[in-house]
């Protein structure tokens, strides 16, 4: 559990521990140190918009590429092989740059903002629960960046889906927000689920599940593992679906083995 506690290092009384007022000191030290490093991540990503920019519509450019024969209409330019977007808003450039913006930051800044929190909350664990703070810290900004990635590489099969089944007489004209909002949660549910079994091994090593109760219910998991990547899925297509779902089953065995190796040794770390 999470206590008041604090290293003897870092405390400013004999006793190692802090008051309340200086906790809130320091946790305002870390908010702002964190809003600091978002703030220039943002600043970094809005600069290189025009990058960024065609970094998140390259899955749409290399479709629109490869099928050729006005497969996106005039949104695609083969001459210089970049597409076009429409804005319907006089401020939605604007607001959909910002928003990337702030999304981007936090990205870049991750890094930092999981240091100063790992900074205010470590020192408070107990012995037995430092060790394991970093590793799921770890583990999950790992997975999240995995499912991230296997969400963008997977996204031009996506649209091309969507684009497929919405008939040949439809001209595909995108919206920045809307294309900007598609990418991103896409990202997110990828990341999101990856990050599952982070909290599967963490209810074993809390001994509020046991590996034994998650392997006999291995049927049960692999259904509700595709119910929950249909559910968090934005774009709904089998591709993504499939994409999300398969790894997801596998890091769910992969949770059971981990939960079995270090359930084995907690009675004997006990002793």
């Amino acid at each position: 559990m999470v206590s008041l506690r604090r290293r003897k290092a870092d405390a400013p009384n004999p006793e190692g521990q802090m008051t309340f007022v200086e906790h809130l000191a320091e946790l305002r030290m870390r908010i702002i140190r964190a809003g600091l490093a978002v703030l220039i991540g943002v600043v970094v990503v809005v600069l290189a918009w025009e990058w960024v920019f065609d970094l998140l519509t390259q899955p749409y450019a290399e479709l629109c590429a490869r099928r050729g024969d006005g497969y996106c209409g005039d949104a695609f330019d083969p001459a210089t092989g970049d597409v076009t977007l429409n804005i319907l808003d006089p401020i939605e450039g604007l607001a959909t740059r910002l928003r990337v913006g702030f999304y981007g930051g936090l990205v870049l800044a991750s890094p930092v903002v999981l240091w100063q929190l790992s900074k205010f909350i470590v020192p408070a664990l107990h012995k037995n629960e430092r060790k394991y703070a970093f590793g799921f810290v770890g583990s999950t900004v790992a997975l999240f960046m995995l499912g991230g990635f296997i969400a963008f590489t997977t996204l031009e099969r996506a649209l091309e889906f969507l684009i497929d089944w919405s008939g040949e007489d439809v001209n595909q004209v995108f919206q920045v927000q809307a294309y900007i909002r598609l990418v991103t949660l896409m990202v997110v549910a990828f990341g999101v689920g990856f990050t599952i079994p982070v909290l599967l091994v963490f209810l074993q090593l809390l001994r509020v599940l046991s590996w034994r109760t998650l392997l006999g219910a291995w049927r049960y998991a692999i259904v509700g593992t595709f119910v929950i990547a249909a559910a968090i899925t934005p774009s709904g297509d089998p591709i993504s679906l499939l994409a999300l779902s398969g790894p997801m089953v596998v890091l769910y065995f992969l949770a059971v083995l981990i939960g079995r190796i270090v359930q084995g040794r907690q009675p004997r770390e006990d002793e």
